[in-house]
């Protein structure tokens, strides 16, 4: 097995020493000992336990991946900036963001439905596999095997045509710097807000822009701190038929075929020549 380089004591003290704290107000900040701080920073604590892990993390907002992995040191200040705010490690998964899941009795993967009414609970216990199996789950046939599904009400029609009151099944996303602009998506967010189904593109400024199909919606941004999960659209449940396209729907079709087919002739002419 490969062996990684942990950079977590020379991290702890270079961190300390960039906020010009002594190691007696750090550890009071912390809450631990001066010795127990001294240990970390000489790197006689060479296995920290999750405690600590957690508690240094949130103090200099770092993730803990950064912590251990990542000579921060060598890392510019813009870039220092960059990960405490999370706009680069957190959309890539880089933190520790566990996808708790359940399976079936054959091993394979449910998809678990959150109603409307366990969206509150869903917060809290996204995490949590007892949670889950609380959840209702179910199979769908010909879902791809290489990714983690879910189903979500919606509600309104912020995202017209899709139907008011759809079932949006969606995968989930680890790496959010992979979804391309305007990535039709559910995003869950933190605390008393909803979750929402937008369109989703990633800024390198540490947000996301949220845009409705609908356009009498205004899009607006949120922090990835808001954030706790990004499912991208697979497809939609409805029990409403969509509506017939209306002529002008029709007309502006047709001129895109003729587009298209100018534009097929226009290639094939320039090729011969």
């Amino acid at each position: 097995m490969k062996n990684h380089a942990i950079y977590w004591s020379v991290n702890i003290k270079f961190l300390r020493s960039r906020r010009k704290l002594s190691q007696e107000a750090l550890a009071e900040k912390l809450g631990i000992s001066r010795v127990k701080l001294n240990a970390h920073e000489s790197g006689r604590t060479s296995n920290p336990g999750i405690d600590d892990l957690i508690n240094f993390s949130e103090f200099f907002r770092m993730s803990i991946d950064s912590l251990l992995k990542i000579d921060l040191s060598k890392l510019s200040e813009q870039k220092l900036t960059d990960l405490e705010v999370g706009s680069e490690l957190f959309m890539k998964g880089g933190q520790i963001r566990v996808l708790a899941i359940t399976v079936d009795k054959e091993d394979q993967e449910n998809v678990e439905y959150v109603p409307v009414k366990a969206k509150a609970g869903y917060r809290a216990g996204y995490s949590d596999p007892e949670f889950l199996a609380t959840l209702p789950k179910f199979n769908l046939p010909n879902l791809p095997k290489n990714g983690t599904f879910r189903m979500f009400p919606t509600q309104g029609d912020s995202m017209l045509p899709i139907p008011e009151g759809s079932d949006i099944i969606a995968r989930y996303v680890q790496d959010w710097t992979s979804l391309k602009r305007e990535t039709p998506c559910i995003v869950i967010l933190r605390g008393e807000q909803d979750f929402v189904f937008k369109q989703v593109t990633v800024h390198d400024n540490g947000t996301l822009l949220l845009q409705s199909f609908n356009k009498q919606y205004f899009a607006y941004t949120v922090p990835v701190s808001e954030v706790l999960e990004v499912w991208e659209y697979y497809s939609f449940h409805s029990k409403s038929l969509p509506e017939p396209q209306t002529d002008l729907q029709v007309l502006l079709k047709m001129l895109q075929e003729m587009k298209t087919e100018i534009g097929q002739l226009k290639e094939g002419k320039s090729l011969k020549g």
